[in-house]
């Protein structure tokens, strides 16, 4: 377990004293490391120097620089850090404004020490938390692959870390992509091959997809699942698969074995509401930010019944769509788990 390190800012000498003490057992077995600041101003030199700190203990009222201004300053060094405020009782004003603006939490004056221990141990579980999930993150190669600088700064700001904790219900159209024949091509051919394809078509897929503004969600065997969200979700979505379609069937591939690989894709699309959320196993630290429910579900069916080169939509995506696409009805069709046929449409151009 990693040593937590914590930044405590009072210009009140004899709290630096009762922390030492409260906490003693911890600090001797290196669970907890402690500095101290007497007012906001050197508290920032700290931290400007010391990024690794998990909490900071601040009072409101202090010289040179308070704890209000103290709290502000904290998120331009690291959005990880909790700040967790002390006020005296009654200082309702101080204590909202510190909320606002992004306090994690706060204790009063004169301290309860089994409070604050209570507060400080809730608040470094988050920031563990927090540090994992971005941990792991930055490490998945997949993602350093395709994630640009832009998103990369994004994952170190307050907004992502409040993303990645958010779930809700959402609008979107969902896309899942499958190429064709590819099952065969991995009986015949080497393993290098067999990922140099594949990774060859995945990436025309995904630069197609970002493109028309929408974001792969995951690999799964040889198929892509891609969210689009926001304005015409359904027409970008069509958009992007018509597309890939014409990319990957402009591709001709001569394999080691003579034999000639004409890869094609089969597409299934689907709009309406899911939820969105981080999906997995905590006990893991195996989390995906993905959708779920019944419109996901159907998606990939449309996609199971798609002949290679179809792209194949529901009524709901066809009645948004169908005097910008042309479209033509392929009757009604049993899908798994549906009690009832669904209409579907191929997307024709």
């Amino acid at each position: 377990m990693n040593k937590a390190k914590m930044l405590i800012v009072d210009d009140e000498s004899d709290l630096e004293l009762l922390i030492k003490q409260k906490f003693r057992k911890q600090i001797r077995e290196g669970l907890y490391e402690f500095m101290f600041a007497p007012n906001g101003q050197e508290a920032f030199a700290i931290l400007q120097q010391n990024h690794d700190i998990d909490l900071v203990l601040s009072d409101i009222n202090m010289p040179l620089m308070d704890g209000l201004t103290l709290l502000s300053k904290v998120s331009e060094i690291s959005p990880l850090i909790k700040v967790v405020m002390v006020s005296a009782y009654g200082d309702i004003e101080n204590i909202r404004t510190a909320m606002n603006r992004g306090a994690f939490d706060f204790v009063c004056k004169p301290v309860n020490f089994e409070d604050l221990e209570l507060t400080v141990q809730k608040t470094l579980q988050h920031v563990r938390q927090l540090r994992e999930t971005l941990q792991a993150i930055k490490e998945n190669n997949i993602l350093r692959m395709y994630v640009d600088e832009n998103v990369l700064n994004f994952m170190s700001s307050q907004e992502f870390e409040q993303s990645l904790l958010a779930n809700e219900t959402v609008e979107a159209s969902v896309v899942f992509i499958d190429i064709c024949g590819f099952t065969a091509i991995t009986e015949n051919v080497d393993a290098n091959t067999v990922v140099t394809l594949i990774n060859k078509y995945f990436d025309v897929m995904v630069k197609e997809i970002i493109a028309h503004g929408g974001h792969v969600d995951k690999f799964m065997g040889d198929a892509v699942m891609a969210v689009f969200r926001g304005e015409y979700h359904a027409d970008r979505a069509i958009e992007a698969a018509l597309a890939v379609r014409e990319q990957i069937g402009s591709i001709e591939e001569n394999l080691i074995d003579h034999t000639t690989f004409l890869p094609k894709v089969a597409t299934g699309i689907n709009s309406g509401e899911m939820i969105s959320g981080n999906i997995g196993s905590s006990s893991l630290r195996r989390l995906d930010y993905t959708v779920i429910g019944d419109v996901v579900n159907v998606a990939q069916r449309l996609q199971s019944v798609a002949k290679p080169g179809q792209i194949i939509i529901g009524q709901a995506v066809y009645a948004q769509v169908k005097e910008s696409f042309s479209c033509q009805s392929l009757g009604e069709v049993a899908l798994k788990n549906k009690a009832n046929p669904l209409t579907i449409y191929e997307v024709i151009a």
